[in-house]
């Protein structure tokens, strides 16, 4: 299955008992007019830390500061940084919702099912892009969200006549393509939030590179690149370039669905 994992080196008890509920978790004793010190407050609170200056700006003694506790009552709730990622990127990956498809037919809406999904994990990553520096598919999170998004992903390609293991491929396969296209969608957001725009920089270069560029030796770059960036405005698009990828890779699924799968075997 794919998904996202944090360095090695935390508590794997420890982590499965905070994702999935099953330990003691004492709870602090709220100073007066605060709220208590609970673990869905500095997941919370390390969510939007992250969201808004990235991972390596969450520690315990920052989230201590922003919630207003010492850090080290923030041990009593969770062991690390490690273990808090990992109920992070689950607690995100939880927020994904199922697709809907009101047809009784699985092969009918297996393409608008699969997109939509894709779509939907696109946009979490572009809205917390700090998980992009985590997404591996390896080692994933094994946490209820992760869960439920496998299940779903799952469940949009059941019935088709793969095999087990195609569908997982394919689900794998949809998550690795989407989050290489929201890393390079993230890249370009923060070069634009930097003022280093893209159009900015092609005029900057532009009259340099005209210079030395030889069409004639490189012909089909020169026609090619010439009516792409006129179309973008940029030599890249990444909502461009996400969504023209994402209708090429259903395109290879819909073939081996056509083909009654079997390609792995």
């Amino acid at each position: 299955m794919a998904g996202i994992a944090t360095p090695p080196g935390g508590d794997p008890a420890r982590t499965m008992e905070l994702l999935w509920g099953g330990g003691t978790v004492p709870v602090s004793r709220p100073r007066r007019g605060k709220p208590g010190l609970t673990l869905d407050r500095i997941v919370d609170a390390a969510i939007s830390l992250a969201d808004a200056e990235g991972l390596d700006a969450v520690s315990m003694r920052r989230l201590g500061a922003e919630l207003g506790a010492g850090a080290m009552s923030l041990y009593t709730h969770v062991p690390g940084k490690t273990e808090l990622v990992d109920v992070m990127t689950d607690r995100v990956l939880s927020t994904l919702h199922a697709a809907r498809d009101d047809s009784a037919d699985p092969i009918a809406g297996w393409r608008d099912r699969l997109a939509a999904a894709a779509r939907a994990y696109f946009e979490l990553l572009r809205a917390h892009p700090w998980m992009l520096g985590i997404i591996t598919l390896s080692r994933p999170v094994l946490g209820p969200g992760a869960m439920a998004k496998y299940e779903r992903d799952l469940a949009a390609v059941e019935g088709l006549g793969l095999s087990d293991l195609e569908m997982d491929s394919v689900v794998a396969l949809l998550d690795s393509f989407v989050a290489g296209a929201a890393r390079a969608a993230a890249e370009a957001a923060a070069r634009v939030a930097t003022g280093d725009d893209d159009s900015e920089w092609w005029r900057s270069i532009a009259p340099h590179f005209e210079k030395v560029f030889d069409p004639d030796r490189f012909p089909f770059a020169a026609r090619v690149g010439t009516v792409a960036g006129e179309h973008h405005n940029a030599a890249f698009a990444p909502n461009h370039a996400f969504e023209f990828g994402l209708a090429r890779l259903l395109d290879g699924i819909g073939a081996l669905i056509r083909d009654g799968g079997r390609s792995l075997e």
